[in-house]
């Protein structure tokens, strides 16, 4: 399918695998999308620039690459920032269309359904989108689909004149009369709010003059302050209703001068921030922020999770208030005929960005695409037709292309080309997964794992996905005779993990294929050099494993699908387990008691193991350590002699001596893991067996439900 894609101050239109649809969601056909002249062109310009001046107007994004480069070091995170430079990122928010399949749990919509959506990075510039039910709205009957396509700008207005909150009879100051001012102007109109529109554009004020603004000020000709006073009969404007966008503080400034004493503004666009005491504090005035499209956004359960907010006491969710837009648009209320200037069809996505930012800049423009006649042949695209497979080289299908992976894994098997070959990317984000394929050279990306699983040139499927994803990938890649390597957990529950260890044991003597859980650390440097003096031991093992992993707020999506035990105790259990070399007989746990909701209990945890050998493991895990203490710090004590290893930088002996290994970032195992899977492949010998991946797995099952 074909997607707009902003890369280095452009917008291309660009061949990428189409999305596939997961629970909640509904994937749609897209008629039309439509482009933000604020916030997108912000981008565009954002990408072309050089990353010095990108990072000084980010902060917080060169923070999280400086965090990735002391955890991971410098050249990984450079590599990472390349690739985000390099291959672009998508674009768009708000577009309509006809929906062609709904995902598990929506009751809402049906095949066939008109609809709208909304949601940066989801309801994108692209011929298919899957958007969360909750962001989807249904298109009222005779709507245009061209129309439809402006909800998410129409949510944004409407929610700036709610927070406004202005009655029949009372007057309001639009400032900037672009799309949202626009908006903005008519939804109070229809409410008797008598209008004034402020401008420095003369002909987008004639627009609001035949909207029915009651007066146009264009503020580089005119007094802004004396005209609002003169027209209030000198009380000043109820509320202002802020939607331009400018890094000047004059504007806000004058916009809270308009205002009647207890007055309010509304900010719905971007200002500068120097704000002066002496406009606000004498007359008392309220400045507020709207939020987007409305209550709902940004809260990860409403918008991913399809929780909806109970009627009664939230009136006007994000999803209401855009519904509302739709039926004032539908009923004639609302007008667009003045707004929409152009509609560029999607392949001429650089022609329609490019018309932004000439003299003449239209208010609307619309992206266009033509149905198709096949839904389904758009998973799969080439990148590399020339990808030639190599004796002894294992060719790999990575299934989801997220951060770790391509940070950690993917630029391991590069330091192992003649072991590994990254074969083919299944991302359920077309762009994403092609990006990937591109940069580390596979012949072909998809969206679909059939293509992989019936690929015979496919050795060795690489899962990296969602935790609660894992079993199932798992296991079809099983029994598609794919040898797997899975990143932890093995399983998020149970049954899955029985469905797995079954698979094995059925009884038949064919040759199964084989299994690696990323339980990495066991094959660390420090791990293995702790073993060569471990497993002559006289007497059991006393190891203690203190963990400081980090605060994560309760509503972190890391909490979900077995939470943090099931998705990172294993690490430790596992560790424990290989140092022993014994097996599990029986568990101990206890969690702190929190006096609020800020602390999780499953994420602060004391954990004793004990093993049939007679060795005990104390694993302490917690999340209300600071952060800027060492993450962790194994003890391992036996027969008089004591082995300290400093968060996978450090190994010290005491009472022997051990091999010096110090590094300036942690080292845990995920380079050698790599080498031991290639060795169980090529040889057939298990880089851990499956009933140590297994006790690992049911032990945090078992942790989690005590």
């Amino acid at each position: 399918m074909l997607q707009a894609i902003i890369k280095k101050g452009k917008v291309l239109a660009e061949e990428v695998p189409s999305p596939i649809l997961s629970k909640g969601e509904v994937l749609i056909e897209v008629s039309y999308s439509c482009i933000s002249a604020g916030t997108e062109l912000k981008s565009v310009g954002n990408s072309g620039e050089n990353l010095l001046m990108r990072a000084m107007k980010q902060p917080d994004n060169l923070k999280k690459v400086i965090d990735l480069a002391k955890a991971q070091g410098i050249a990984k995170a450079f590599s990472k920032v390349q690739q985000k430079v390099k291959y672009g990122t998508p674009t768009g928010y708000s577009n309509a269309g006809v929906v062609i399949a709904v995902g598990d749990g929506v009751t809402n919509f049906q095949v066939g359904d008109k609809v709208a959506a909304a949601g940066a990075g989801i309801a994108n510039h692209a011929e298919y989108v899957v958007v969360p039910q909750n962001l989807v709205i249904e298109v009222p009957k005779g709507l245009d689909l061209k129309l439809a396509s402006t909800v998410t700008l129409g949510g944004i207005a409407m929610q700036g004149v709610r927070r406004a909150d202005l009655r029949m009879g009372e007057y309001g100051v639009v400032v900037g009369a672009g799309i949202l001012g626009l908006l903005t102007l008519q939804f109070l109109k229809n409410s008797g709010v008598r209008t004034i529109v402020s401008d420095i554009d003369e002909n987008r004020l004639k627009i609001a003059q035949e909207l029915g603004a009651d007066m146009v000020v264009n503020p580089a000709k005119d007094d802004l302050v004396k005209a609002v006073t003169n027209f209030t009969g000198g009380n000043g404007t109820d509320a202002v209703i802020f939607t331009a966008a400018t890094p000047s503080s004059e504007p806000l400034s004058d916009a809270f001068k308009t205002c009647k004493k207890k007055g309010r503004v509304i900010l719905v666009g971007v200002s500068g921030m120097e704000i002066k005491r002496e406009d606000i504090y004498q007359k008392e005035l309220d400045f507020k922020i709207s939020t987007s499209y409305g209550p709902g956004r940004y809260d990860r359960k409403y918008e991913d999770l399809g929780h909806d907010y109970p009627y009664a006491y939230v009136r006007w969710t994000e999803n209401r208030n855009m519904a509302e837009y739709l039926r004032q648009l539908g009923e004639g209320k609302v007008k667009l005929d003045l707004l929409i200037n152009k509609v560029f069809p999607i392949d001429q996505a650089e022609e329609a960005y490019g018309s932004l930012q000439g003299p003449d800049k239209p208010i609307i423009v619309l992206l266009s695409y033509s149905p198709k006649e096949d839904k389904g042949a758009f998973a799969r695209v080439t990148v590399n037709p020339e990808f030639s497979s190599r004796k002894g080289v294992l060719n790999v299908a990575l299934v989801g292309a997220g951060s770790f992976a391509t940070a950690m894994h993917l630029p391991n098997m590069e330091r192992m080309k003649d072991k590994y070959a990254l074969y083919a990317v299944v991302n359920r984000t077309g762009h994403k997964g092609k990006s990937v394929a591109t940069h580390f050279g596979a012949k072909y990306a998809t969206s679909n794992i059939y293509d992989v699983l019936t690929d015979d040139e496919v050795d060795l499927v690489f899962i990296t996905t969602q935790h609660k994803d894992h079993a199932a990938l798992v296991l079809k890649s099983l029994q598609a005779g794919k040898h797997v390597f899975v990143e932890k957990p093995l399983a998020t529950n149970q049954e899955d993990l029985d469905k797995i260890v079954t698979f094995y044991n059925d009884g038949s003597n064919s040759k199964k294929p084989f299994l690696l859980t990323g339980f990495n650390r066991r094959f660390s440097k420090h791990a293995q050099e702790i073993n060569e003096h471990t497993k002559n031991r006289i007497n059991p093992l006393y190891v203690s494993y203190r963990i400081n992993a980090g605060f994560k707020a309760a509503s972190d999506a890391i909490h979900e699908h077995g939470g943090r035990v099931v998705g990172e105790v294993c690490h430790f259990i596992d560790l424990i387990s290989f140092l022993t070399n014994a097996p599990l007989v029986s568990i101990s746990v206890d969690k702190i008691n929190p006096t609020n909701d800020q602390v999780r209990k499953d994420d602060n945890i004391a954990i004793v193991l004990k093993y049939q050998d007679g060795s005990v493991g104390n694993l302490q895990y917690f999340s209300v350590g600071n952060k800027n203490y060492q993450k962790e710090n194994l003890e391992v004590h036996y027969d008089g002699k004591t082995i300290i290893m400093d968060d996978f930088k450090k190994l010290t002996g005491y009472g022997l001596k051990v091999k010096e290994l110090t590094s300036k970032v942690s080292e845990k195992g995920q380079y050698e893991e790599l080498l031991y899977m290639h060795e169980a492949i090529t040889n057939g010998n298990w880089a851990i067996t499956l009933e140590d991946m297994a006790q690992t797995t049911r032990a945090t099952f078992m942790i989690q439900n005590n």
